[in-house]
This record gives C-alpha cells, structure tokens and sequence, in this order.
C-alpha cells in the first residue's frame, strides 16, 4: 500500500481488516496532532460499490471510534458531494474507493476539515502508520454505530449542481447516462432531467465495472457508439468509480478529451489563473483569456498550484486534470449566485458546463469539440506492468540523451524534453510524446499528440511497442 496521485491504493485483501484501520488511525492522530479537529469531533465516511469498499468502510470508522471521535456515515456518494459536505460541517473525511482501477484493488482518499489532503499530511500518515505498526500498538476496528447521513450528503450537492445554469438549460436535447457502478449514477439523471433533458439510463450494473475516463476502452466505446445509434442521443455522459472524473461523449459515441471538458469549464467559469498538468493538451495556453500554471500529475499538486496562485493575489482560480475532473479554489459567480470552492476534483461542472455550451450553440457536441482546435491527443495505458519494471525504464531513459535518442529512434527525433512528471518530449516535426509510470497502480502510461487523429493514434501505437519491446528486452 501507497499513496499516489490521489489517495493511499492497494490490493483489496491487503486493505480488509486492520491494515485500513492502522492508517485510519494514522489519519486521526495526525489530525489531533495538527490541532486540524478536536478530540470528538465528526468524521465523515463514504464508499464506492466495490465489494470490498462496506468492510474497509467498517474497519475505519470502528479505528476512528476508537480515538473518540464521531462517525457519519455518508453512504454511497460522489468523492466530490462527500468533500463538499466536509467542508459545510467543517469535518474530516474518509473516502474508500480505488477510483477507476480494477476491482481487486481499493483505496481511501482523505480529507482534513479544510479538504483534501497534501502531500506533506501524506508524509506525515505514512510515518505515523510506520510507527504503529513498528511497535506492535493493537489497533482496534471493532464495528460500531454511525449515523446515517447520506441523504443531506447528496442533496447538498444535488443544490449546488442545480443552480448552476438556468432553468430548462437542456430542454429538447436527449442525453444518455452510461451508469454502470459509479456512486454519481443517480445524480446524473436527477440533475440533467432537473435542466429539462430527457435521460436515456444505460448499462446500470450492479457488480463493479472499472471505467477509465483518461483512457477509455475499445470495449467500452464501443457501447457508447451502439448506445449513441440506437437513440439518438445528443451526448453520453458519465463518471468513473467515485464520481470525481467525467465521461462526455459526443452525439456519435465517441469520448470528449478531459481537458477539453476542463478548458470549457474554465472558459465558463471565466477564469483568471488555471492550474493544470503538464500531461493537459498544449494548446490550452492560447485558448482562454486566462493565465496557466503546469504541475506534475494529481490532484494535490494541482492543489498547491491553485494555493501559491491564490497566495500571489490572484483571483477566479481554478484547476483541472487531464482527466477531466476540475477544482476550484476561489468562489466565483455563476447565474447570479456565488458557488463556495471545492478544491477536489469534480465531475458534475465541467460535464454541465460542456452540454450548456452544446445547447447554447445550438451544435452538435463534436463541432463543439472541434472548434477549440487544439492539437489532437490520446493517451493509453500498459495494465499490469510491474512497478519496477517501469521504474527501471524511467531510470534508463534519464541516465543519458543517448539511451533516450535510442529508444525513441524508431519513431522520431528529439527536439526538446521535459521533466516535471515522467518524460515528456517534443519532436523535432512538432509531435509530443510523453511516458509515465502511474502513481498509484502498476500501469505505465503513455500520452501523444500530433496534427490529427490518425498520426495521434499511430504515435500511441509506436511508443506503447516500443515500451513493451524495451521490457520484453530486459
């Protein structure tokens, strides 16, 4: 178990039982420690629909009892309905989920009263937990009573997502809703009928389907398009496991880019600083009359991006991810109401503000799309590539320009790299390149962009070959 670009990740069996309650416990010390809460104070705990997430669920909140604090059981929703209710009780939070990661792995997210949590609160968990287990503590995660808070949960968020565009914003346009697990499913459909859509739901189940909304299967595009056909749907939309990254797919079925949903969310915020990723599309710079600020990948880097913006002077500061899920760290002004920040990421704005903007124009979401005229990029993933595998890669290509003129010489010549988060290399003809290991699963990813969509796609083909050659080589 480790914390990644966003939460604390590891295999289901590994989580189950006191392993969970140790950084539970880890979570509540430093929380008292920190002087974040008081001893007594309400905890909040959410899940996904794992299999494993009630039991890991039940091992936390019986940990946290056990430090005397007060359990609400937020149920089944959304990371970012969750973290917003934090917030308006001035609470910690815990949420178990593995996000869009396979169903044999799980996860807790963590959040202090003031929201999510920062690589140095990361540190300072990991080091306690250590502690913990170093001395042979007993940690208790005995089952105990917690009020059941899920209804507020949801309808404080289901507020703040239904005031955001005006009355009957979707009327007349047919929008599908892929539900398969994902904890927002329900809120999808209240909220997009609430704007006058007419909701198609589609492909509900109730055993754990992993979706990736960065990188989208040939599998599950494929439903989007029979799905798009069969209806006549204007768009498609939908999250991964915990709501906090959005799916939009197009009239045809085919997925919108996460920062393309994250630029037209800044565009409709009118933001004045956006704070992204450096594996975001480079286009983004000249297509907002905003500033933008690159970090590495993860919610908490964004985070502290948006926090030395705000510490700067700046204002209408905001961030999102490549894929997709926005943050916001300043309250701004929409449809004659102030919406609080949220600096987590959230799938619901950037999908409502991408279909408003489809209504609005009157056009097809693929023109929409078409329109920002950014580079065209597409990412892909290597599932099951040991970390160290991966890591010695990485080690490989930075050693020396030589090995990575190497490596990539059967698909280009290097023009300039950089090295924020993985390799990220510009060739000389002007296409991007960029290799990273995941930072919370054994996956190694690979992220390009060229002039269109068929040099895109042949450049993913080439380096993801290429990676596969080089381990195989080993």
């Amino acid at each position: 178990m480790k914390f990644g670009t966003s939460g604390l990740r590891g295999l289901s069996a590994d989580l189950k039982g006191r392993p969970s309650a140790l950084y539970a416990t880890a979570f509540g010390r430093h929380l008292l420690q920190s002087k974040k809460v008081d001893a007594g104070d309400v905890v909040l705990i959410g899940r996904d629909y794992r299999d494993s997430s009630p039991e890991i669920a039940a091992n936390c909140a019986g940990a946290l009892a056990s430090l005397g604090f007060k359990i609400l059981d937020c149920g089944t929703v959304p990371t970012p309905a969750l973290a917003l209710y934090g917030l308006e009780r001035k609470a910690a939070c815990l949420m178990i989920t593995g996000s869009h990661i396979p169903a044999d792995r799980n996860g807790i997210k963590f959040y202090s009263p003031d929201g999510e949590i920062d690589k140095a609160d990361e540190a300072a968990i990991t080091r306690l937990a250590a502690e913990i287990e170093a001395s042979g503590e007993t940690v208790n995660y005995a089952s105990t009573a917690a009020e059941d808070h899920s209804a507020p949960c949801r309808q404080l968020f289901f507020e703040r997502n239904s005031t955001l565009l005006p009355e009957a914003a979707f009327a007349g346009m047919k929008i599908g809703v892929y539900q398969h697990s994902t904890v927002a499913r329900d809120l999808m459909v209240d909220i997009l009928a609430h704007y006058g859509a007419e909701v198609v739901a589609l492909g509900r189940s109730e055993t754990f389907i992993p979706v990736d909304t960065e990188a989208v299967s040939e599998e599950t595009i494929a439903l989007l398009k029979s799905w798009a056909s069969t209806h006549g749907l204007d768009a498609i939309v939908s999250t991964d496991g915990d709501g906090d990254r959005p799916l939009v797919a197009d009239e045809t079925g085919i997925p919108l880019r996460g920062d393309l949903l994250g630029l037209i969310a800044a565009n409709f915020l009118g933001a004045g600083t956006v704070v992204t990723p450096v594996t975001s599309n480079s286009g983004i710079e000249a297509a907002g009359p905003f500033s933008v600020i690159r970090t590495r990948v993860g919610s908490p880097f964004v985070i502290a991006g948006m926090e030395e913006a705000v510490a700067a002077g700046k204002d209408l500061v905001m961030g999102f991810e490549a894929n997709g899920g926005l943050l916001t760290a300043t309250s701004f002004d929409i449809n004659g109401r102030s919406m609080r920040a949220l600096p987590t990421r959230d799938c619901f704005l950037p999908m409502l503000a991408t279909l408003s903007l489809a209504a609005i124009r009157k056009a097809p979401l693929s023109a929409v799309a078409a329109s920002y005229k950014l580079p065209f990029a597409a990412a892909d993933r290597l599932e099951n590539f040991p970390v160290e595998t991966s890591a010695a890669l990485m080690a490989y290509l930075r050693a020396s320009d030589a090995n990575l003129a190497e490596f990539l010489q059967p698909i280009g010549t290097i023009g300039s790299k950089s090295d924020i988060d993985g390799l990220r290399i510009t060739l000389r003809d002007g296409r991007i390149i960029h290799l990273r290991p995941s930072g919370n699963a054994p996956e190694m990813r690979c992220y390009v962009e060229a002039e269109n969509e068929a040099a895109a796609l042949q450049l993913l083909n080439a380096g993801l070959t290429r990676i596969k050659h080089w381990a195989e080589a080993r």
